[in-house]
């Protein structure tokens, strides 16, 4: 998501579309834009990519605004549906509100009965919904009491972005399980859930948003209010190895040098008598050349990407998933026909991908496939913003390396320890939570097992 306060007589419509542009990696089902002009909101969202959902015509129908937000949705609850795309606009007694979020809450479900038990009717079933409920019920506290009073109700992990006519708020979660930034585009600030969009866009990086800060802008400027945080806090570490692009810095830290970092260590705790390194684009490239560099063997292309094929993490179901992977990577078999290769990947989850990147690259010819990943096995589900509800999903969860080193077919498999993916964020500040890998987490969240 991206949000931008406009000082400078910007089009704030199209700085957002491009800052979405940006961060359509973070989400394929749907898109939208809220507008606000100090008397309204105006907003536009819809199914798909960014370039399907706004045209000429729908950019100007949300023009002459002073503050705007956008989001790209990667469902990891409620149902796939034109009503669950974000922001989500509606009406309260003061006038009206925009909000978008990334992350989950982790206690959405009880306080939606509370709601529910005193009268109150919901549209969707988002955990921003329950946001908007909880600000609008205390509102006459004033903007500021009421925020704090939510986010003092709320658990779980959220970067909260929202609107009202002449104001725009961010808040991220105690902990900072999610990313937010700050930046800065003239006079205008603009908040994102990744520095890349702010290159895109030509904004500054001013600072990460701190965990628990609830940030308040308007024409007279910002406002920062620091809320109660626990003693550590638990940035979400698979950020590093998949979600985030690579040339974003989250924390400080920046994404590419994490990435690479990974793949040199990995090659330390790992080493393979190869004859070509290749990277599974995008998310392993960086970390094949840091393999390839520390190991002395050297780097090749394996794979062919095409660039229209989204993330196959993020889609849907497991059918998909299976389709765009043959869709999305093609084996250059001049490359690595008669070759030892390793090959480098972030993670394996499902195990869907790393079964067809060997397939292909067996029938590409290859001598020998051995698979490394440069991160440690994802064996527990996540409660804050993946999709992976169960562990009965995850590989990691049901096998032994070896095992599933014999279900995709490879020569060898090895993993990244959770003690090297740790240094390769080492002087970031704050602590991580890595869940998927270890099982334990940072808050109070029921698991389901199967």
């Amino acid at each position: 998501m991206i949000g931008i306060f406009d000082q400078d007589g910007l089009d704030v419509q199209d700085i957002v579309y491009f800052g979405l542009y940006a961060l359509q990696h973070r989400g394929q089902e749907s898109a939208g834009i809220a507008v606000a002009n100090g008397n309204e909101i105006m907003y536009h969202k819809g199914m798909g990519l960014v370039t399907d959902i706004f045209d000429d015509h729908t950019m100007a129908s949300l023009s002459g605004g002073k503050a705007a937000i956008g989001h790209v949705r990667y469902t990891t609850s409620g149902d796939r549906l034109y009503a669950n795309a974000q922001p989500l606009v509606t009406k309260y007694k003061k006038g009206s509100m925009a909000l978008a979020h990334n992350g989950r809450l982790s206690n959405a479900e009880a306080l939606r009965r509370d709601l529910e038990e005193t009268g109150t009717i919901f549209q969707t079933n988002l955990d921003i919904e329950v946001i908007a409920n909880l600000i609008a019920r205390n509102i006459d506290l004033g903007l500021e009491d009421a925020l704090k009073k939510m986010v003092s109700m709320i658990q779980g992990a959220y970067a909260l972005l929202f609107m009202t006519e002449d104001r725009l708020v961010a808040i991220r979660d105690p902990l900072g399980i999610r990313p937010l930034a700050l930046g800065r585009l003239g006079n205008s600030y603009v908040i994102a859930s990744e520095t890349c969009s702010f290159d895109t866009i030509g904004a500054d990086y001013i600072r990460d948003v701190k965990p628990g800060e609830l940030i308040i802008i308007d024409k007279e400027g910002l406002t920062s209010i620091q809320t109660p945080i626990p003693l550590s806090s638990a940035l979400c570490i698979f950020e590093f190895v998949y979600i985030a692009r690579t040339d974003s810095t989250i924390d400080g830290i920046s994404v590419y040098m994490a990435r690479k970092d990974a793949g040199a260590r990995l090659a330390a705790e790992h080493p393979a008598e190869a004859d070509l390194v290749v990277g599974v684009p995008d998310s392993g490239t960086t970390a094949a050349l840091g393999y390839a560099e520390a190991s002395g063997i050297p780097f090749g292309e394996g794979f062919i990407k095409n660039r229209y094929v989204g993330r196959t993490f993020i889609k849907s179901n497991q059918r998909l998933r299976e389709q765009g992977v043959r869709v999305k990577l093609n084996a250059l078999r001049r490359i690595v026909k008669g070759k030892r290769i390793v090959v480098i990947d972030d993670s394996i989850v499902r195990g869907t991908t790393s079964k067809k990147i060997v397939e292909m690259l067996r029938l590409a010819g290859a001598k020998e496939v051995h698979m490394r990943i440069s991160s440690p096995p994802v064996r527990f589900p996540c409660p804050y913003g993946i999709d992976i509800e169960t562990s009965d999903q995850l590989i990691g969860h049901s096998y032994k390396v070896d095992e599933i080193c014999r279900i995709i077919g490879a020569d060898s498999l090895n993993y990244l320890s959770q003690g090297g993916l740790l240094k390769t964020v080492e002087g970031s500040g704050c602590d991580f939570c890595r869940g998927c890998f270890s099982g334990n987490y940072p808050t109070d969240v029921e698991i389901d097992e199967e």
